[in-house]
């Protein structure tokens, strides 16, 4: 069982990565609070996503709650992958794109 801190961790990165691509991809974002308990403590990701990323988060933190590593590898390297192909492939897509994108408001950031 992974950490409480490595759990607030993943699931903010989560959260920080498929909100903004939702955000640059999307319209209809509503208001959403996903309610996660680990390890008897209780986690609150308060975001704003259409219902297609809205369901991508919910999935992944599922994923992310049932991970059965001590130790967490990184999805793409996980000995044992958890996620179904699609949900697999929507989510490396949103990472790519969001990876890229918050590299470059990092690098903007740094020159202004």
């Amino acid at each position: 069982m992974m950490s409480d801190e490595k759990f607030q961790n993943e699931i903010e990165t989560l959260d920080k990565f498929i909100t903004n691509y939702c955000t640059k991809n999307h319209n209809n974002q509503k208001d959403i609070l996903i309610i996660k308990t680990y390890n008897n403590q209780k986690y609150k990701i308060k975001t704003k996503l259409c219902s297609d990323c809205e369901s991508i988060l919910r999935y992944s933190t599922q994923r992310l709650e049932e991970c059965p590593h001590d130790i967490k590898p990184r999805c793409r390297k996980c000995p044992s992958p958890c996620y179904e192909k699609q949900q697999w492939k929507q989510l490396a897509k949103i990472m790519r794109y969001s990876g890229f994108q918050l590299a470059l408001n990092k690098i903007k950031n740094l020159i202004n």
